[in-house]
């Protein structure tokens, strides 16, 4: 699963890469040459400060352990067992209940609780979240969640630069007329989309999966998901989250009408929280029989 995981790393770098030299195209030589530059220049900060990225636009401030005790003593039982180091703790401003992971790989790693979770979930249900957060950590899942993102939102930013700027009608420099932004404008968020989609949903089962096994407590994450689904349908998102960034957290943060507004519903990558829980319950049946049942790498 890590190897894999590397490789769509970094086939989701060439293809950020690659789609902005297409679209710089439509401009000529010269477009191509700076969406080149940018390009690399974005990819280089995803890859760098994606965790600091994820943070700030979830409104998430550093935590110490004198301030959450019972979440560090959470998190240190869990990495401790699972054998990773231990993550940077942020707790978010957003009173939705949720939380992510974020970071380049298991030793620069950040583990987020936003506010409203702390409030709704139990001491249960706070460790088995995070025993699907730091198995997205294990299993290098984050890295590519944060390309994902960075993808998402450079998409975005294309489609609207093509929209307000449009592609010229210079036949010799632009294959694409005058059509040019309509063509960026509709395409871009289908095809953040699926880029999300292909590398998200399989991995939410996945952490499912782990994270239980890790807790050992596949009915308390079950719990926990039928809360946080439920509560994201009432509590919106904080205004700086962008759709791109949704996959990030265990649960889609815009279940809410405000989500059908813009398109945030095209960036869905969570699977349905009815088929996560079913599987929750089987694997319930599997660890009453096999507790010692290996993680999912």
């Amino acid at each position: 699963m890590k190897s894999l995981n590397r490789i769509k790393t970094w086939i989701l770098i060439a293809a950020l890469g690659g789609l902005f030299v297409a679209i710089g195209s439509i401009w000529g030589t010269s477009g191509m040459i700076i969406a080149l530059i940018i390009a690399l220049v974005f990819n280089f900060s995803m890859y760098w400060f994606s965790d600091k990225i994820a943070v700030a636009t979830s409104r998430a401030k550093p935590v110490t352990e004198q301030e959450q005790p019972e979440l560090y003593r959470i998190v240190r039982e869990l990495t401790a067992a699972r054998g990773l180091p231990m993550p940077r703790i942020y707790v978010s401003e957003m009173m939705q209940p949720n939380a992510f992971a974020t970071g380049r790989n298991e030793h620069h790693a950040a583990v987020c609780a936003t506010k409203g979770i702390l409030q709704i979930c139990d001491e249960r249900e706070l460790r088995a979240v995070f025993a699907h957060e730091l198995s997205h950590v294990a299993n290098h899942d984050i890295l590519i969640g944060s390309i994902a993102a960075g993808i998402g939102m450079a998409i975005t930013f294309l489609a609207r630069f093509a929209f307000f700027f449009g592609g010229g009608s210079d036949r010799e420099n632009n294959a694409f007329g005058p059509f040019a932004f309509l063509i960026a404008w509709i395409l871009a968020p289908l095809a953040a989309a699926v880029i999300q989609m292909a590398v998200s949903r399989s991995r939410e089962y996945q952490a499912d999966e782990s994270g239980a096994y890790l807790s050992h407590d596949p009915e308390a994450l079950a719990s926990a998901l039928r809360k946080l689904e439920q509560a994201a349908a009432q509590v919106p998102p904080p205004q700086t989250l962008a759709p791109s960034e949704a996959h990030l957290f265990i649960v889609n943060p815009f279940k809410g009408r405000a989500a059908r507004a813009n398109f945030a519903n095209l960036f869905s990558t969570h699977p349905p929280t009815p088929a996560r829980i079913a599987r929750l319950e089987q694997i319930k049946e599997q660890i009453g029989t096999d507790p010692a049942h290996p993680m999912v790498e």
